[in-house]
């Protein structure tokens, strides 16, 4: 079966192929779709973000379509960045978006945070959605050469000592919020051809 992945994120198109690996998906991504330039994600929570980045790769290709919207909820800073992970600098890159969270949570001791993660499938009269999450705390400074995003600043409950940056690619798969979601795309997918 074939399903559009709504992104440009070579990183996450990867990290997805990785998760579905042997699930008898065949995952294409926007790359394929150069007049998609950008998907809408004006909403205030990770849900309505998804739903509307699927409903409008779903309408602009007629695919079967799974988007996901995913960030980082630090406690301290009342669950920000969370929708606004990719934006949260003015320079929104991963960088500069690592050392304004840094620069936050200069001197706070409660550094608890989560990645979270939902994604959306929508297909002809077709819609549902499935989260994940992972739990962890905000690291002093950035460690590791992996992942991408916040994964270096990012110490997972699960992973002791080491960042999500320091994981393998199958470590980080089998704890990450994103990895949790997609997970659960084959049994949605299976669901949703046995309701038509």
């Amino acid at each position: 079966m074939k399903i559009l992945l709504a992104s440009h994120n070579a990183h996450k198109a990867a990290e997805v192929a990785d998760i579905l690996a042997g699930t008898g998906l065949e995952v294409v991504n926007l790359s394929d779709f150069p007049e998609i330039t950008e998907l809408g994600e004006d909403h205030d929570t990770f849900t309505a973000n998804a739903l509307q980045k699927a409903r409008e790769a779903h309408a602009a290709t007629g695919l079967l379509v799974v988007a996901d919207d995913s960030g980082i909820e630090v406690d301290a800073l009342n669950g920000a960045p969370g929708v606004h992970s990719k934006r949260f600098s003015e320079q929104a890159t991963a960088e500069a978006n690592n050392t304004l969270l840094l620069e936050k949570l200069d001197s706070v001791t409660n550094r608890t945070a989560r990645f979270r993660c939902v994604i959306a499938v929508v297909g002809d009269g077709l819609e549902c959605i499935a989260a994940g999450s992972c739990e962890g705390t905000i690291a002093l400074e950035r460690t590791g050469e992996g992942g991408f995003g916040y994964d270096p600043l990012f110490l997972p409950d699960e992973a002791p000592g080491r960042s999500m940056a320091e994981l393998s690619a199958a470590e980080k798969n089998a704890i990450s919020h994103r990895g949790r979601a997609f997970e659960q795309l084959p049994e949605l997918l299976k669901n949703l051809k046995t309701a038509t």
